[in-house]
């Protein structure tokens, strides 16, 4: 009787989790000329932001301070997350016009520091590094003021590819864990927790002066889970983290098991910077790369 009753409290909590969401995680809406701006030369570029494509609850804030976050590689992936927003499927031919078009576009906005990231392109025998390496030479050959973040795919663990990544030399490398070791199975299907994790070390390994990584909470882990996965990754050299809170994108996606509190976050960045991250962004509605900039310490 007792397991029926727990089982019936568990699903009225799913059902108030999915029906609102507490006041700490409502933003504003998209408005303003510098708002209006970006997205007119995001449409007249063709061009892809995870912005859009992940339903990012920051986009009014970032577009509205003129920046973006470019997805290059399409927005078709070849994965399918059980959390992530982005479509999935056969993906497009590459297009070899994409690096010029990203390029004059930073350099249009007048952008000072650029974040690029890509859908998976696991058809790819190259993972889409090639273009990576374009784009950020692009970038660096139209804007040299421009400082860039890679926030890149795990190429499969295939070294090759991820060489190039560090050939283009952007000023930080970022591969998000999204979850605890638990969970990856279930929220990064075709992923693995130790390949994310030696993707990261490698890139330490090769002299990149700033890594990072970040994750997901409200997917149903536990505390010491959080805490395990940022000592994995501070044992991996990583020097910044960010943990936000996820939000299910459509109900077809994995449902949010919890809303966390800003209090239990400010107490994970307390603990990452005792465990010794560089730079800690947590908070409910931070994102990979929000605040982007305040990361080049």
């Amino acid at each position: 009787m007792s397991e029926v009753l727990e089982l019936k409290e568990t699903q009225k909590k799913e059902q108030t989790i999915t029906r609102g969401k507490p006041r700490w995680l409502r933003v504003k809406l998209p408005t303003g000329e510098k708002f209006k701006n970006v997205r007119k030369l995001v449409d007249n570029y063709g061009l892809h932001t995870i912005c859009e494509s992940g339903n990012c609850p920051n986009m009014g804030e970032c577009w509205g301070s003129g920046t973006a976050t470019f997805m290059i590689l399409g927005n078709v992936c070849t994965r399918s997350c059980g959390f992530c927003a982005v479509a999935t499927g056969r993906p497009e031919s590459v297009d070899w016009d994409e690096p010029e078009r990203v390029a004059r576009s930073v350099k249009l906005m007048k952008v000072k520091h650029c974040v690029l990231t890509s859908v998976d392109r696991d058809d790819l025998r190259d993972g889409g590094s090639i273009i990576w390496k374009e784009t950020v030479q692009a970038v660096r050959r139209m804007s040299p003021g421009t400082t860039m973040e890679t926030l890149i795919p795990d190429f499969k663990g295939e070294w090759r590819n991820i060489d190039r990544i560090i050939e283009a030399a952007p000023e930080i490398v970022s591969h998000n864990m999204e979850t605890v070791r638990r969970l990856t199975r279930k929220v990064r299907i075709q992923a693995q927790y130790d390949r994310s994790l030696e993707v990261l070390r490698y890139l330490k390994d090769q002299g990149l002066p700033r890594t990072k990584s970040g994750i997901m909470l409200g997917l149903g882990e536990k505390e010491e889970e959080v805490i395990d996965s940022l000592k994995d990754l501070r044992e991996a050299n990583v020097d910044i983290i960010t943990l936000g809170q996820y939000l299910q994108p459509t109900p077809q996606h994995l449902p949010v098991k919890e809303f966390v509190s800003p209090e239990t976050f400010a107490n994970y960045k307390k603990i990452g910077l005792e465990m010794g991250f560089r730079y800690v962004e947590s908070g409910p509605l931070v994102r990979s790369s929000y605040h982007a900039e305040r990361h080049m310490f």
